[in-house]
């Protein structure tokens, strides 16, 4: 059983060097007041911040500050790119209309990252 997600969780990508805030929106509000989050709560630079430094190769302006350092992985600001939802979330808890996003769910990066989260922002909502 896995801890329901809500605003003011904290992220950790693979190829990030520094932990991020997750973003909620608003609309959804728990009883508890803060906004839950949904496996939709995905788009880059809305809900997903940066990680501080990638050093992902399949994110072109590492592999070419890499290439320019001769071969020496040299990171760049990371910039998420993320198209598809959360997954799995907790498709039989909804908030409006959508699956929310529990703690053991992952976002992938269109450069190669595993975004996980790493504080649920809450301790005590347990959702399947």
């Amino acid at each position: 059983m896995g801890m329901m997600v809500c605003g003011g969780a904290m992220c950790m990508c693979s190829f990030g060097m520094a932990p991020s805030s997750l973003v909620v929106t608003p609309e959804n509000r728990l009883l508890t007041g803060a906004p839950a989050a949904t496996i939709m709560d995905h788009v880059p630079l809305k809900n997903i911040l940066p990680f501080g430094m990638c050093s992902s190769l399949a994110n072109p302006t590492v592999a070419s500050a890499t290439a320019a350092a001769l071969g020496v992985l040299t990171p760049m600001p990371c910039i998420p790119v993320t198209q598809a939802p959360w997954a799995p979330g907790c498709p039989t808890v909804l908030v409006n209309g959508k699956p929310a996003l529990n703690n053991t769910s992952k976002l992938i990066c269109n450069w190669g990252g595993v975004i996980q989260i790493t504080v649920p922002g809450t301790a005590g909502i347990l959702i399947p």
